[in-house]
């Protein structure tokens, strides 16, 4: 008689899918949403992982799937969704109870109401029996309201970054990433920078064999560093308060000329003390801050759509040389110059 050989619990509970729950709120944005289930649900071909590279120690059976997916909501039934859209969403907070990995979508009740005790203890329970937290955009409200975010760095989407540090001011908030991974609590900017923030999470479990091939599926970038900048359409922030609102116009018209304060002020008609002041209030950033701002803007336009050099940019933004332009580009925007430009020159082939 053959005896077929014996499994351990250990090897078995290795065989488990790692299962994820995505947690739904009000308002709850289409893509946020859709995104973990799309990298991480069965729509990923099974025959991805029989030539995976598998560097994590989690066994997984050729032709299988190691991911589990689940969306559940505070209330089960059906919840409005942003834009219009409705989701009907049988399962509650208990599915979190058995989460490996928790992702908290963007939603508009997210930034607009507190979530409930009922929400913030299933996160607080989860994480203390090892659940990884993941925020997707605002959801990283919800992650504040539990304090894992204190003393950390995090991310949001670049709209809401600075609301996020005012309300949360114990979290280091940083507006110019993708993605940020603290141990077991992760967050990320918009929903683009949701795609690398889940392959990440591949990676991290089962290697970049994996990640590359669901990322190919995807037709989405295989890598993308979780440093690098959010690329928000703007450096100077929009929409700004009409004080200076012309004298602004004038130095943008200016731009790549020798500005100064009292240049500034003096457009505007006012003394530099009193300028510098009600400049501040009215947008949040000293004049020549905004200055800079705005000649980095001006910088990243010339990189997208022209092919002049480096030196040729900062001379004709005001910069002077290309190393002050790579200098002020690294500061505000978290990459080179010529990283900005690989990035968009494909639009433009």
């Amino acid at each position: 008689m053959s005896v077929e050989p014996r499994t351990s619990t250990r090897e078995r509970a290795r065989t488990v899918p790692h299962r994820i729950v995505v947690l739904a709120l009000d308002g709850v944005s289409a893509m946020d949403l859709g995104i973990p289930a799309q990298i991480f649900g069965p729509g990923s071909s099974p025959t991805l992982v029989a030539n995976a590279e598998m560097t994590s120690g989690r066994a997984v059976i050729p032709g299988s799937w190691p991911y589990d997916v689940e969306t559940c909501t505070p209330a089960p039934g059906v919840i409005a969704g942003a834009d219009g859209l409705e989701y009907s969403i049988a399962r509650g907070l208990d599915a979190l109870d058995l989460a490996d990995t928790i992702v908290i979508p963007g939603a508009a009740s997210a930034v607009e109401s507190e979530p409930s005790g009922a929400v913030i203890g299933a996160l607080l329970s989860a994480f203390e029996r090892g659940a990884r937290l993941v925020a997707i955009s605002t959801g990283a409200f919800v992650l504040a309201r539990t304090g894992l975010l204190d003393g950390t760095r995090a991310t949001t989407h670049w709209s809401h970054a600075k609301e996020l540090a005012k309300r949360y001011p114990r979290i280091k908030v940083d507006e110019n990433v993708l993605f940020v991974a603290e141990g077991k609590v992760l967050t990320s900017a918009g929903a683009a920078s949701a795609i690398d923030l889940c392959l990440h999470l591949i990676r991290h479990d089962h290697g970049v064999g994996l990640s590359n091939q669901v990322a190919r599926r995807l037709v989405a970038a295989a890598y993308r560093s979780a440093g690098q900048a959010q690329y928000v359409p703007r450096s100077v922030p929009e929409p700004l308060g009409e004080v200076f609102a012309d004298t602004r116009q004038w130095a943008l018209e200016r731009i790549g000329e020798e500005l100064t304060l009292k240049d500034l002020a003096a457009n505007a008609g006012v003394s530099v003390r009193t300028f510098s002041r009600r400049f501040v209030e009215d947008t949040g950033y000293t004049p020549m801050q905004w200055v800079l701002r705005a000649r980095v803007d001006l910088a990243r336009e010339l990189l997208e759509n022209t092919d002049l050099g480096i030196e040729q940019i900062a001379d004709q933004v005001g910069l002077g040389t290309g190393a002050n332009l790579r200098m002020h580009f690294q500061r505000i925007l978290s990459t080179t110059p010529n990283e900005y430009r690989h990035i968009f020159s494909a639009d433009r082939e």
